[in-house]
């Protein structure tokens, strides 16, 4: 599932643009450089030449420390993290320390910010595509409470429509073309701008269909701890996998009598196997209610019970 390439944006406040360009080109041996003038962006080319870029969003609710206080700060103080083309076994240590020198730094993150995992569509067809909405669409819930999705954030990161996923499976349709008229349906205006109201949801897809054919999945909070980052990273390519090697996939929400054995078990079918995956695992039902370990409460004393009556 690590085969298929990402691109990450991580937004945070704390420091300003300048000041994590600076932490960033120490990082890489290299020099931190102007962007854009109207944005005030800065970038730094890491020795393979590859950009890492800090962007401002008017989304984040600029802070900074005084002290032990957490106080309002300018716009300067508006971070986004963008990263350039990635894979994750060449350069997933690269952006968790990355994280891990921000953070000490100063940066720090509040309920306004998010992280974004950009996939390389590239290899998806119609039939992956509807897979994906699916596959999400019958996760939501699961996926909202084991993420924590600040209620801040939801305008920025709905979960799936239910009337999208009715009218993919009720069409099942063949062509992009298709899918990407399904997409669009309810929304007014022009469907072309990089800021369309349908991108903003956990599966975004406008992306997608406006020629770049990346593939975004919105639905992380932002977090300066490396671990986490991690784990979200290695989420959305296991489920970009999914979809692209499930012949089929079902909209259809399953019961969870146990939310971490759910998640757990889940996990482990796409993917998140073995130990190089435990503190992944653990990060990613951490919040859920349940025992991860077994399906139903206190095994041993129903199978007990079970023995018990089985001699009576």
């Amino acid at each position: 599932m690590f085969n298929h390439k990402f691109g990450i944006e991580i937004e945070f406040t704390g420091i300003t643009r300048a000041k994590a360009a600076e932490v960033t080109a120490a990082y890489f041996g290299s020099n931190a450089r102007s962007g854009n003038e109207y944005n005030r962006s800065r970038y730094v080319t890491a020795p393979d030449g590859r950009k890492w870029c800090f962007m401002p969003d008017g989304s984040i609710r600029c802070q900074r420390k005084e002290g032990r206080q957490i106080v309002p700060a300018n716009a300067e103080y508006s971070v986004e993290l963008v990263s350039p083309i990635l894979t994750y076994r060449e350069d997933i240590n690269t952006v968790q320390e990355l994280v891990r020198r921000l953070r000490k730094a100063g940066g720090f993150t509040n309920d306004s910010c998010g992280i974004h995992v950009h996939l390389d569509g590239s290899a998806h067809t119609p039939r992956s595509i509807h897979n994906f909405i699916n596959i999400v669409a019958s996760k939501n819930d699961l996926f909202y409470k084991a993420l924590q999705i600040q209620a801040g954030r939801m305008h920025f990161c709905k979960k799936m429509d239910d009337y999208l996923v009715e009218r993919v499976n009720r069409q099942k349709p063949r062509t992009f073309q298709q899918i990407k008229t399904i997409w669009y349906e309810g929304y007014r205006g022009n469907t072309t701008g990089r800021y369309h109201a349908s991108r903003y949801h956990f599966l975004n897809l406008h992306s997608f269909f406006q020629g770049n054919r990346t593939v975004e999945l919105r639905g992380f909070n932002s977090q300066l701890h490396a671990g986490k980052v991690r784990a979200y990273v290695a989420l959305a390519l296991a489920l970009n996998n999914q979809a692209l090697t499930q012949k089929s996939a079902s909209s259809r929400k399953s019961q969870e009598e146990n939310e971490r054995f759910a998640m757990r078990t889940y996990l482990n079918r796409i993917g998140f196997i073995g130990d190089e995956f435990k503190t992944c695992r653990e990060h990613l039902y951490m919040h859920l209610s349940g025992n991860a370990a077994w399906r139903y409460d206190n095994p041993p004393n129903r199978r007990r019970n079970s023995e018990e009556g089985r001699q009576d």
